[in-house]
């Protein structure tokens, strides 16, 4: 029970760490810094059971695998760079969608993704010429 809590802690510290949505890869590759020998079926059950316990929140990205977030974050959006295909929070939102739906619709929710180069691929180390970054994740 012991290192099933300290898995689940590492988790959690990976991802409150990271201040991004992280894939499960990136979970692990984190999260086996403090514990060694963590696997990528370990982390999947963990991230279930946090998600479950309303710890964790899925981030779900057009066209792209789940990644997840810690629980508790105001209303927000994504950024995916196209060149290291990491996530990001964007803060806040541009407001009511309500002016860009069609006469008669009604807005319930919506999602917004952003997409282009992070600060760092954009900064000249590679990105222009299309390169890989060592910081690239799945």
């Amino acid at each position: 029970m012991e290192r099933a809590t300290r898995q689940r802690s590492s988790i959690r510290a990976a991802l409150g760490q990271a201040g991004r949505p992280l894939s499960p890869a990136e979970i692990l590759a984190a999260a086996q810094l403090d514990v060694a020998g963590l696997s990528i079926a370990t982390v999947y059950r963990n991230i279930k059971q946090l998600v479950e316990a309303g710890e964790v929140q899925a981030v779900d990205l057009p066209g792209d695998a789940a990644r997840y977030e810690l629980a508790g974050h105001d209303h927000h959006h994504h950024f995916v760079c196209n060149v290291c295909h990491r996530a990001f929070d964007v803060p806040g939102c541009p407001g009511d969608m309500t002016r860009l739906a069609p006469k008669g619709f009604r807005v319930e929710r919506h999602e917004l993704t952003l997409y282009g180069t992070c600060a760092e691929c954009g900064s000249g180390s590679g990105a222009a010429n299309g390169s890989r970054h060592p910081h690239r994740h799945a």
